[in-house]
């Protein structure tokens, strides 16, 4: 089964790179402009296997709020957060999330993702 993974990020361009670098990858990619449809979209999509969300999000919550939301409600999802704009300490982030600074390195995200991938078997 491919996994799913979620990008969030209200910046349209960015969130385009980051879903065809994950495509690209071999991934199953759905989209969400801010936290509100992120959460929409995981209380109606099962498969969610990862998130991948900025930090500076419009509406609700921040992308770290939602990062922990989705530790508390949906344990399994991996969580990857980045920000162009601030550095997040280990300490902010749920546990098992990992943070990558914008501009990314497409090589190490995905390299990431693959260890995840491979660590489950």
């Amino acid at each position: 089964m491919t996994p799913t993974v979620l990008v969030v990020d209200d910046e349209p361009l960015i969130r385009m790179d980051a879903v065809g670098m994950l495509e690209d990858a071999g991934f199953r990619v759905l989209e969400a402009a801010n936290a509100d449809e992120a959460i929409d979209i995981l209380q109606t999509t099962t498969d969610i296997w990862a998130i991948f969300t900025d930090v500076d999000l419009p509406g609700s919550m921040d992308g770290l709020r939602l990062a922990h939301a989705v530790r508390d409600r949906w344990p399994p999802v991996h969580i990857f957060v980045i920000s162009g704009h601030r550095i997040v300490d280990a300490t902010d982030l749920p546990a098992g999330g990992r943070f990558f600074s914008k501009p990314y390195d497409h090589v190490a995200v995905v390299a990431a993702f693959r260890e995840l991938q491979n660590a489950a078997g």
